[in-house]
């Protein structure tokens, strides 16, 4: 199959050229939905989770891709004969699918990787073009409580009178805080501190497509209100969105995908072209394709600049990416852009935008303003298929910057703290992007 048209999906051994290091960890947290067709194509017998015997072959398939597969052969430190032990036992009594992919997930989780993971048959994840269960709000951790930080125009939420700034104060009449931190005890498979509290927080309302909760929260007017929010499909594909300002550009895309790599060097090409300075928002971005993030890295750096190197479990390198004059996957040469440049980071950012972030940092080509990243950078070669068309992603490869940084677990510091609060959000000031419209201006002037 040609490089370009491979479906992420396949479960044959990547080239090198075309690894995929993605994490979009806020992206999967809802559900998604296929049939286990691809694996009944190919003529093997699926067998049932409803049995003992299925749901213990099920576990020894993950336990053992996860034993000769991990990037770490020590797997973190984790004694991973003894976590067999703890939980087959469970897997093996589990009295459902349901239950059976939780047990695998609490075992898969003790890893405290956020890139190593575990899908039951009914599950996707397209990661280049996911559908999500939404109330149609995002709610983040803002000065210790859950704010709502956007708001779909149109929605139900919206309608009943939800506002972005309001305080998320309970949910299905429990105290959202008290939810909040019952279910930061139980979270698993986070690679920090900053990605769990974020992960958890931003699927505080989540719940089965079709069904409602009921939400109360406190505007800033002070006053309580109540309202029950459908939870329902949506669509999200990662886009490159272009907002000028004067002379300058603030350029926003949510993953690296192939796409937005090409839709930004036609933009460099156009619109970008005569700009003065530009900033990058990264502050949403979960990361994606490594390839696509090479693409848009070259747009900033010089020619075969080292964007850092994966290594296996035996410490050599198996990739080393470095710039390039065109894109991989595209007839289309790469444009650069020598102008001041500012990146917006923060705890979302995450996996291949991480990569792109230090590379950049390193290269002292740009101001990296915001908080830190997530610490969740890893790599997977292949998507393994289990026994009965579940699915399975095995961090194989770990990552250091040009210089040797080890960035998993650890993320990238910003050069100028800025964290969010509730009074500029109440007041729709982004402090951030002003910031680095002020450094912009300042930089631009002494050229």
């Amino acid at each position: 199959m040609e490089k370009h048209r491979r479906n992420k999906h396949d479960t044959r051994p990547l080239p090198q050229a075309v690894l995929s290091c993605f994490c979009l960890l806020f992206i999967l947290l809802s559900a998604f939905y296929l049939s286990p067709s691809s694996v009944a194509a190919r003529g093997d017998a699926l067998v049932s989770t409803e049995t003992r015997e299925g749901r213990l072959a099920v576990f020894d398939d993950v336990w053992e891709t996860i034993r000769d597969r991990y990037y770490d052969a020590s797997f973190n430190g984790l004694d991973w004969e003894d976590a067999r032990e703890r939980f087959r036992p469970q897997a093996a009594e589990a009295k459902d699918g349901a239950e059976f992919y939780a047990v695998l997930r609490r075992m898969v989780g003790t890893l405290r990787d956020a890139h190593t993971r575990v899908y039951a048959p009914e599950e996707k994840f397209d990661w280049q073009h996911p559908r999500v269960i939404t109330t149609g709000i995002s709610v983040r951790e803002v000065e210790g409580q859950p704010v709502v930080v956007s708001l779909e125009r149109g929605s139900q939420a919206e309608r009943a009178g939800l506002r972005v700034g309001d305080i998320i104060t309970s949910v299905d009449d429990k105290p959202a805080l008290t939810l909040f931190m019952k279910r930061l005890e139980n979270v698993t498979g986070a690679s920090t501190v900053q990605s769990a509290r974020a992960r958890v927080m931003a699927t505080l309302l989540a719940g089965d497509a079709a069904s409602t909760v009921k939400v109360t929260w406190r505007a800033s007017d002070a006053v309580e209100r109540a309202g029950v929010l459908r939870r329902e499909w949506r669509d999200r594909t990662a886009k490159l969105v272009l907002e000028k300002r004067g002379d300058f550009f603030i350029v926003r895309f949510d993953a690296f995908t192939q796409k937005v790599a090409l839709d930004l060097m036609r933009a460099l090409k156009s619109s970008l072209r005569k700009a003065r300075g530009i900033v990058i928002d990264l502050r949403n971005n979960g990361g994606g394709d490594s390839e696509a993030m090479t693409d848009v890295a070259s747009a900033f750096l010089s020619p075969r600049t080292s964007l850092g190197r994966f290594t296996d479990r035996t410490g050599r390198t198996s990739v080393e990416p470095q710039t390039r004059t065109s894109m991989l996957m595209a007839a289309e040469s790469i444009v650069r852009f020598d102008g001041p440049l500012v990146i917006l980071a923060s705890e979302r950012t995450a996996s291949a935008a991480e990569i792109f972030v230090a590379s950049i940092k390193e290269a002292r080509r740009a101001l990296l303003i915001g908080t830190g990243t997530c610490g969740c950078v890893l790599a997977i070669r292949r998507r393994h298929l289990l026994p009965d068309g579940g699915e399975l992603d095995v961090s194989e490869m770990d990552y250091r910057t040009s210089s040797g940084v080890r960035l998993e677990g650890v993320g990238v510091a910003p050069d100028e703290i800025i964290t969010l609060s509730l009074s500029d959000i109440r007041a729709g000031q982004d402090r951030a992007i002003e910031r680095a419209l002020e450094r912009l201006r300042l930089q631009s002037s002494k050229n």
